[in-house]
């Protein structure tokens, strides 16, 4: 995954180490890096703040030896990228259910992304990483709009294991979420997982319904799952969502099948907050923790650290 930003950051390192830091071809070549970003789904303005960062550190800069531009272009890149990434934001899931379990609370988590974004799965896969590590887990059906919603979200619960939620179809979603809260309370659920509508990021209505639902029960987290190959419909989804919802993190979809990698980075910049999972297949488990440090030296594995 990610191999085509990986090859692009690869060859603007090359280009600028084998060049003085003072040499006016820098700036062509950050221009040429720039491009690269844009193309491999970095959205324009985390590209410009990876450029200005990266102009602002290099031109002008005394190094002495080969080794020395290396390690600086090596670090530079390393620093920029992993602060684009919120990492002082980075929710660790599985320590803040423990730590409302042991206060004697219900860690409520809503899911919103449009339709066809794997929300849905993620949710089920979510469910089965809290059941193996021994907490207890409620579903919501909170999508009352798209038919088989419903069904799709019984058949993950029945391979899972765990109770669902529902209403009639049409019924209003804050109440079901509403019930399924009221549920784990007074069974001593250790979670509840909301999945609601998804249709399109610009219809006011679900919008509205979901803003309803974040007012009746003030959720612990709200979570965006994108679709990590809808490239700028992605980046819309999430914009808009945050904008008009607010949201806690993020997780990407179908990441098994991105080269290109710029979801990431682009999404964790807009929002402003960080990306907790990524999903990297349709398997229950295949669902693994997203670590930043781990990410950037992925996208920098072109490049030799010297």
């Amino acid at each position: 995954m990610f191999n085509k930003i990986q090859e692009s950051l690869g060859k603007a390192f090359k280009k600028i180490v084998t060049r003085t830091i003072s040499d006016k071809d820098i700036e062509n070549t950050l221009n040429e890096l720039y491009y690269s970003l844009i193309e491999n789904n970095v959205a324009i303005e985390v590209a410009e703040e990876l450029i200005t960062k990266l102009r602002k550190e290099i031109i002008g800069k005394e190094v002495r030896r080969t080794r020395d531009i290396n390690s600086l272009m090596y670090d530079l890149l390393y620093k920029s990228i992993l602060e684009i990434l919120h990492t002082n934001d980075n929710i660790d899931l599985l320590q803040l259910v423990s730590n409302y379990k042991d206060r004697g609370n219900v860690l409520v988590i809503l899911f919103i992304g449009v339709n066809g974004s794997g929300k849905t799965t993620t949710i089920a896969k979510i469910a089965k990483l809290l059941i193996k590590n021994g907490f207890t887990v409620v579903l919501s059906c909170s999508d009352t709009f798209r038919a088989g919603a419903q069904e799709q979200l019984e058949i993950h619960a029945a391979n899972l294991g765990v109770k669902v939620i529902k209403h009639k179809y049409g019924a209003d979603p804050a109440a079901v979420a509403y019930d399924t809260v009221k549920y784990a309370r007074a069974h001593k659920v250790d979670v509840v997982l909301i999945d609601t509508a998804g249709r399109m990021q610009t219809d006011r209505s679900l919008l509205d319904e979901l803003k309803k639902i974040t007012r009746v029960i003030k959720p612990d987290l709200i979570i965006f799952v994108g679709d990590s190959l809808a490239g700028n419909d992605a980046l819309n989804q999430a914009k808009t969502f945050s904008n008009y919802i607010g949201i806690s993190g993020s997780i990407l979809t179908k990441i098994d099948a991105d080269i290109k990698g710029g979801a990431v980075l682009s999404i964790a910049f807009i929002t402003k907050r960080p990306i907790l999972f990524l999903g990297t297949g349709q398997s229950y488990d295949d669902l693994i923790p997203f670590n930043p440090n781990d990410f950037v030296r992925s996208l920098l594995s072109n490049i030799e650290e010297k």
